[in-house]
């Protein structure tokens, strides 16, 4: 009995210590098309800037303070990618998620609240799940989600930004 109460401790004492490591981390989040960025064309040096951010944050990762938040949206919309190769590609960086949000009623809910304010559907999922998954950033190459949501920065509870930008701040800071 007592070895099983010990057991029971320090199954217990390593989930707090992993739950405090996951709160320590610096979460973002990728929709998709920051995942398709570095399989664009990189002739544009904005696409290949946004597209080596994306690389760099990914690398991050790897043994570091940095955790990727991902989605079940993510996953469906990385799905109706019609090029195979690129969508396998996707589908490699996604492996690097630290926690996946499923799509519940939350989710959905709030999703239809932030339609409301002129999201696109899958944006509004995607902001709703960065939010559920306490990402501090979602990080998007779409300029229209990033000026709408800077226009309604007030009512959502994460940042928006270019990948490029935010991983400036992040290696700066």
């Amino acid at each position: 009995m007592a070895a099983v109460l010990d057991f029971i401790r320090r199954k217990a004492l390593s989930e707090i210590l992993a739950l405090d490591y996951l709160q320590s981390m610096r979460m973002f989040y990728l929709d998709v098309c920051c995942l398709n960025r570095p399989f664009d064309d990189q002739h544009q040096v904005r696409v290949r800037i946004e597209a080596e951010a994306v690389l760099a944050l990914m690398g991050l990762t790897a043994g570091s303070d940095f955790g990727l938040v991902s989605s079940e949206v993510v996953e469906l919309e990385a799905d109706q990618n019609p090029d195979a190769e690129i969508r396998s590609r996707v589908w490699q960086l996604l492996t690097q998620t630290r926690t996946t949000i499923r799509l519940g009623p939350t989710e959905r809910r709030r999703g239809i609240e932030l339609q409301t304010l002129g999201f696109g559907a899958f944006d509004a999922l995607h902001l709703a799940c960065a939010e559920a998954g306490q990402a501090e950033v979602l990080l998007t190459t779409d300029d229209r989600l990033r000026n709408r949501a800077r226009k309604h920065e007030a009512v959502l509870g994460v940042r928006v930004e270019n990948p490029a930008t935010w991983y400036t701040e992040v290696i700066t800071t």
